[in-house]
């Protein structure tokens, strides 16, 4: 097995085993019992990451080369409503890792720990952040990502584990859940196109600004970090450009084939957002040269048209 890809069964982690099949790599995938992962050529585990001896077992037994962990409580929303469980998940989970790999035996694989721009928080200098700024988490689950960024740091230095970690900003795209901002969008349209509900979109707030990338640009930087990252270091992966939830919004309205009215809904605010947050990508780009190649535009059209397909909507 040439890597395991831990969280498969999750958005991201479709899109990295196919980059993986790509690259010409033997990938394994763990997911949860509930999840289903059908890719030919990838070897499917189901893993509890509460247990740090299933874990073990597991990597005793095929020994990876490189470990993605994409595993993750990933909702800001849900980390407010169930904050317990996102520490359970995104702390607990990666240091059941962590200490499984350092427990074995000669056995030194390399390690991305997949993290979050929400980690910069709430803030007053100017976008785009680079890894060197500070942290100031404004959500239970940036805080839970904070965490595992300290504990990859930690393990790196102690151990001399060859762990890499990331900040991915925010990335979408196809099979993304409608409990991120982009799919909810896309699914309304769609729903509303279909006659399945009144011309009338349910919205948050809708002037935070975000770095959105196509998942596909992602999972190709990770692979890429997964290669030539520095063990110990951290790096930013996004676009380097914030965009407005409006904006996001005004480019799906006008890919529409229906007028329609926008209402903000006061369930779908979030206790404390952040207001604006981009990528500095520059390391990320010095190390690897990766460049994002799916326009924004492109992505959402995308997904629109998924979702259009999935309602019978030629």
């Amino acid at each position: 097995m040439d890597a395991l890809v831990i969280g498969a069964g999750g958005f991201v982690g479709k899109y990295l085993l196919r980059q993986l099949l790509t690259e010409g790599k033997q990938p394994g995938a763990t997911k949860l019992p509930k999840e289903r992962i059908s890719l030919d050529g990838v070897e499917v585990f189901d893993l509890d990451l509460g247990s740090q001896n299933a874990v073990c077992n597991l990597l005793r037994e095929h020994r990876p080369a490189q470990i993605y962990h994409l595993a993750a409580q990933s909702s800001v929303a849900v980390s407010w409503k169930e904050p317990e469980a996102t520490i359970q998940v995104n702390v607990l989970g990666t240091l059941h890792l962590l200490e499984a790999v350092r427990c074995i035996p000669d056995y030194y694989p390399r390690i991305l720990l997949v993290g979050s721009g929400e980690e910069y928080g709430i803030r007053k200098e100017e976008t785009p952040i680079a890894e060197s700024e500070p942290l100031r988490p404004g959500n239970p689950y940036a805080m839970t990502k904070a965490c595992q960024n300290m504990l990859g740091t930690i393990y790196a230095r102690a151990y001399g584990m060859a762990i890499v970690m990331v900040r991915a900003f925010n990335h979408i795209g196809v099979g993304q859940t409608p409990q991120f901002v982009a799919a909810d969008f896309a699914l309304q349209i769609a729903e509303i196109e279909a006659g399945l509900r009144p011309p009338l979109m349910q919205v948050g707030d809708l002037t935070a600004r975000r770095d959105f990338s196509d998942v596909r640009d992602v999972v190709r930087a990770y692979t890429l970090l997964m290669e030539k990252g520095c063990a110990g270091e951290t790096y930013n992966v996004g676009s380097g450009k914030a965009i407005s939830i409006q904006e996001l919004l005004d480019t799906l309205l006008s890919l529409s084939r229906e007028s329609i009215a926008v209402e903000q809904d006061p369930a779908r605010m979030r206790p404390s957002e952040v207001p604006v947050i981009a990528a500095d990508i520059t390391k990320l780009q010095a190390d690897t040269g990766w460049q994002p190649e799916y326009p924004l535009e492109e992505t959402l059209y995308t997904m629109l048209a998924h979702d259009r397909q999935n309602f019978g909507i030629s």
